[in-house]
């Protein structure tokens, strides 16, 4: 049967998973303006306003590989459950207006972490709820939820801080937390844990879990080679970091930012819908070129082509970047559900290194040359890279085929 957006938004445990992810990532995405306004309130200090902000991104590199693992070896409802209702304590106690900043920065590891094992479990139970082609489509709008909210989020996020003020903010990402739990724990059905684990050395295996998931991932090719394709991506998310700088080199003001910034989300939406209609086949044979693709209008900033052409450039490589959602999705398929979430974050935080590691690569050495130079050289890199780890793909696909 032809999997459709209806058929996909029929599914009630679909719709507890979708209503709380938008929920919850709304609720983060305004607490992220209120924290850096609650931040430079106390401290008029950039430096510490970045510091700060930097650390909701930072947690994910450890707690991926570390943490993930838990949504296996626990029934995953009750692992977002816990996770989300831990977050909502911890995000309520950074409210109180007398807390330090040195705890306040711990608190916001602390939630960050707590995110691992919740976003895996719903990664793993968003497999085992949708069938088949279904759940690329699922997958296609739990990420474009993503996309969607750091637009909307961030543009409305300081009119919602400036009404409430930074801690109440705070709060009502507590609330937001509150009420993913609650959609999850009434709207998702009681799986078991994978059989596949020991239930009675649960906390004992944890290190020999690690080292299975991570030879799972290394070992295989096919594993190994998708994570190779997201990693892609550290090359051509440079435009993120660089796009102040670079749209003062063309000319361009502050609202230029802005248009820069939009246009790869804006685009990864739109590719997200076009490469979700595909064929299943069809995509597969594309997740080399795609990758290829978003890594080349990066090249094309050596010349400063002006304001309207790059924005559409970077708007076409976000496009293209939409590969990510059948590579995601095919890597998620591909892992035993026993291994599914440990596989998830480890692969999740692969994606963050190198996105994180372009960036603060790129930012060094736009200091030595230009932004438009240090992009077209990412934009160069990427393409080699994409065209080996496009290569490792089609040997790893072509070898699982029939015949």
């Amino acid at each position: 049967m032809v999997a459709t957006y209806r058929r996909v938004f029929g599914r009630p445990e679909f719709r507890a998973l979708f209503a709380s992810m938008v929920v919850s990532v709304a609720g983060d995405q305004f607490a992220r303006v209120a924290l850096s306004l609650l931040v430079f309130d106390r401290t008029r200090s950039a430096g510490w306003t970045a510091g700060v902000y930097a650390l909701t991104y930072v947690p994910s590199i450890f707690a991926g590989p570390l943490l993930s693992g838990l949504a296996d070896r626990w029934p995953r409802r009750r692992v977002m459950v816990a996770a989300d209702l831990l977050r909502a304590g911890l995000v309520t106690v950074m409210a109180i207006p007398a807390l330090p900043l040195p705890a306040v920065a711990a608190l916001l590891v602390a939630v960050q972490a707590a995110g691992a094992p919740g976003n895996a479990a719903r990664a793993a139970t968003a497999a085992a709820v949708l069938p088949g082609e279904e759940f690329v489509l699922g997958k296609g709008l739990l990420d474009m939820v993503v996309q969607v909210a750091q637009v909307v989020g961030f543009a409305t996020g300081g009119t919602l801080v400036a009404f409430l003020g930074p801690g109440q903010a705070l709060v009502a990402d507590g609330v937001t937390f509150v009420v993913s739990a609650v959609l999850v724990r009434f709207g998702i059905r009681v799986r078991p844990a994978p059989a596949a684990v020991d239930s009675g050395a649960r906390l004992g295996r944890w290190w020999a879990d690690l080292r299975a998931g991570t030879v799972l991932v290394v070992r295989t090719p096919r594993l190994r080679s998708l994570v190779g394709l997201a990693c892609v991506a550290g090359f051509y998310v440079t435009v993120e970091g660089l796009a102040a700088p670079y749209a003062e080199s063309i000319g361009g003001s502050a609202q230029a930012v802005g248009v820069l910034l939009a246009a790869s989300p804006a685009g990864t939406v739109l590719g997200m819908v076009i490469v979700a209609r595909l064929p299943s086949p069809v995509r597969m044979r594309l997740l080399g070129p795609l990758a290829v693709a978003a890594s080349v209008p990066l090249v094309v900033c050596a010349i400063q082509p002006g304001l309207v052409v790059t924005a559409v450039l970077w708007g076409l490589s976000g496009m293209a970047s939409a590969y990510h959602l059948p590579a995601s999705a095919a890597f998620t398929l591909a892992v035993p559900d026993h291994r599914r979430a440990q596989a998830y974050g480890l692969a999740a935080t692969a994606l963050t290194t190198s996105q994180g590691a372009g960036i603060a690569l790129a930012g060094l050495a736009a200091t030595a040359a230009g932004a438009s130079t240090v992009l077209a050289v990412a934009g160069l890199l990427g393409v080699l890279t994409a065209l080996a780890a496009g290569a490792a793909w089609n040997r790893a696909r072509r070898a699982a085929e029939p015949g």
